[in-house]
C-alpha cells in the first residue's frame, strides 16, 4: 500500500511524502497502474511548482524505498493551488483504489 502524507506549515499545505511506493508485484496490474499514477501526479506537480511557478523546494526520491519527498520552501501561496490539486487528486484515487492508497494528513 502506497502512503501518501500531506505536509502542512501553519496549516497551509507545502507538500508531501510518498512511501511505500512501487510495492505493487508484478502479477498485480492494478497495483502498478496505481502506483503509475501516482508517480506521475507527484512529478508533475512537483515539476510545475519548481519549474512554472519557480518555488523553491525540497526534493527527495529514492526508488529503491519507493520514496518520494518533496516540500516547498518558498512562494507558498503561488504553489498552494498546484499542491491541492495534487491532493485532490490523490484524495480520489484513494477512494476509487482504497486497499492500494492510504492518505494522511499532518497539521
Amino acid at each position: 500500500m502506497t502512503e501518501v502524507r500531506f505536509l502542512y506549515l501553519n496549516e497551509i499545505l507545502i507538500g508531501f511524502h510518498i512511501k511505500g511506493h512501487s510495492t505493487a508485484s508484478a502479477e498485480d496490474e492494478i497495483g502498478r497502474l496505481v502506483c503509475a499514477s501516482i508517480s506521475s501526479a507527484a512529478y508533475l506537480t512537483a515539476n510545475t511548482v519548481t519549474e512554472i511557478v519557480g518555488a523553491k523546494a525540497v526534493a527527495d526520491v529514492d526508488e529503491e524505498k519507493g520514496e518520494m519527498l518533496f516540500k516547498v520552501n518558498s512562494d507558498y501561496e503561488e504553489a498552494l493551488p498546484i499542491l491541492l490539486g495534487f491532493r485532490l487528486h490523490m484524495e480520489q484515487l484513494s477512494k476509487q483504489f482504497t486497499e492500494y492508497i492510504k492518505i494522511i494528513s499532518v497539521l
